[in-house]
């Protein structure tokens, strides 16, 4: 198998130089991307697929249920190496339906070192229980918590002062995505940025 990955490297590296002689060595000269995407690790859900974009367009982080946490040094170091650094206009918190992770969070079982990451998620189903109660439907109640969670994460993001200083300076944007994959579409939640940062504002401020 690991020899197969090899052979479908040589054969990638031939046809992006076939489409363009220079195709790596522009790669090499660095990187202009107006996207941070924040999704998660499925393995069936690859930002530049279901986007349609090319290396260097798109600035991905990848974790387990598409969680922005503020005590992460990862998604933290990664969200301020993109907005103060790489100056991306628009970030992304895209989920899934079908999400493992949503649904782990969901179960009372011991999950071991998972526990502590799973229970954001929990606490995303506290915050929307009322709602999510009166969805009978388990599927239907499971997709639901992965646009609740999208939301509660396009919320912690704007809660951070990289985002809310360079929204000030130039006018970023926060963006809640869902990704079918029973159908292959991508869809908007609208998340309301000036809606959720007016609402904020008045704890989260950070000048």
């Amino acid at each position: 198998m690991n020899q197969q990955i090899f052979e479908n490297n040589k054969k990638w590296m031939a046809e992006k130089l076939h489409e363009d002689p220079e195709y790596f060595e522009k790669l090499s000269k660095g990187q202009n991307p107006e996207y941070l995407y924040i999704g998660c690790s499925d393995s069936r859900v690859t930002a530049e697929d279901l986007m349609g974009v090319q290396p260097g367009e798109v600035f991905i982080h990848r974790n387990i249920a598409n969680m922005v946490i503020s005590i992460d040094l990862n998604v933290m170091s990664v969200l301020n190496y993109a907005v103060r650094h790489l100056k991306v206009n628009h970030i992304i918190v895209c989920g899934h339906y079908e999400c493992g992770g949503v649904k782990a969070a969901m179960k009372s079982q011991d999950m071991g070192l998972l526990n502590p990451w799973l229970r954001n998620i929990r606490d995303v189903y506290r915050l929307h229980k009322e709602e999510l109660k009166l969805i009978e439907n388990e599927a239907d109640r499971y997709n639901r918590l992965v646009e609740l969670n999208v939301q509660e994460q396009c919320v912690n993001l704007i809660k951070t002062a990289a985002v809310q200083t360079a929204h000030k300076e130039r006018g970023l944007l926060v963006h809640g995505w869902v990704f079918d994959i029973r159908t292959g579409r991508l869809i908007d939640l609208k998340i309301d940025f000036p809606k959720i940062l007016h609402d904020i504002m008045e704890i989260y401020r950070l000048d």
